[in-house]
């Protein structure tokens, strides 16, 4: 066994329906941010301590949460005004926002360059409004948008080899958008099973996971999308991450309820941990090892330790 369950933190009840989406640790600030999208805010929790400290309000239909530790920085995607919002840790209440594509979800962040890409959902209703747009973030502003195929789910950045790395659904496929050049689609990789969802990367070996809805893990070559590995998981996912110290990966999956852990350096499944039905989404803090579930039927967050 990897996972040790240490606590639980309770948030605040759900407003409407929607539970928690996608989370992010400032490790150096030992804080977590995860979109309580029920309550259109997002949850703020102390990891050292494990305890909730407050919520930023009025983020409408937040579904992501993003950290840049080197500048010091936090983005939201808030889907339902169509809008990504930034702020410092120490500056919540000033949280600006920016006008974005159609329903943003993926976020994905340059600190070299300054640029965050945001990946939009769209909608069936507005033709072509499935897209991938770069903003300077420096200058709050939107610096190119490309049109993509179909609708987007996680994307990553990978300063190793400066490129975004985009999911798409269907057609399953990750698009590759290389941070010099923010206005092409370098390469396409294809995706052998439906729904390539969560996304992350081994810098250090240049291989890419990707948890797909049809229950599957693939790994690819990062460089030529080679692939490696295709092993079998516990249902459809959504969030994963990447440890790198203890060489796990974390896979949520919602349906049953349980985090997949498996070994990158073998490939192999370690472990399945039962978290609650419904709970798809993640928090991981690299710096203490913890793993963090959102559980949406008691509004609370499962916190591990991963002892390998």
């Amino acid at each position: 066994m990897s996972l040790k369950h240490v606590s639980y933190v309770d948030l605040p009840e759900h407003i409407k329906p929607g539970g928690f989406d996608h989370a992010a640790v400032h490790a150096q600030r030992n804080r977590l941010y995860v979109a309580h999208t029920a309550n259109d805010s997002v949850d703020v929790i102390d990891c050292r301590e494990d305890r909730y400290l407050h919520s930023i309000p009025n983020l409408m239909g937040v579904a992501g949460a993003l950290v840049a530790e080197a500048d010091d920085l936090v983005f939201t995607s808030n889907r339902d005004e169509n809008t990504v919002g930034i702020f410092k840790p120490d500056e919540e209440r000033g949280i600006r926002k920016i006008n974005a594509g159609i329903h943003p979800n993926g976020l994905a962040y340059d600190a070299n360059s300054g640029q965050l890409l945001v990946a939009h959902v769209g909608t069936p209703d507005i033709s072509g409004s499935t897209t991938v747009s770069i903003i300077n973030v420096a200058e709050k502003q939107i610096v190119a948008t490309l049109p993509v195929p179909g609708r987007t789910r996680w994307a990553i950045f990978d300063a190793t080899s400066s490129n975004f790395y985009v999911n798409i659904a269907d057609p399953p496929e990750i698009m590759v958008i290389p941070a010099n050049q923010p206005d092409r689609i370098a390469r396409t990789f294809s995706i052998p099973v439906a729904g390539p969802h969560g996304l992350d990367i081994d810098s250090e070996t240049q291989r890419l996971f990707c948890a797909c809805d049809g229950g599957e893990l693939v790994v690819l070559d990062a460089g030529s999308g080679m692939i490696l590995h295709q092993e079998p998981i516990s249902g459809n996912p959504d969030v994963i991450f990447f440890n790198a110290k203890r060489q796990h990966l974390y896979i949520a999956v919602g349906n049953p309820g349980v985090i997949d852990v498996f070994d990158t350096h073998q490939m192999r499944l370690l472990e399945t941990v039962n978290t609650q039905a419904g709970a798809h989404t993640l928090g991981f803090d690299p710096v203490q090892n913890k793993i963090y579930a959102f559980l949406p039927q008691t509004h609370q967050a499962a916190v591990y330790v991963d002892e390998a």
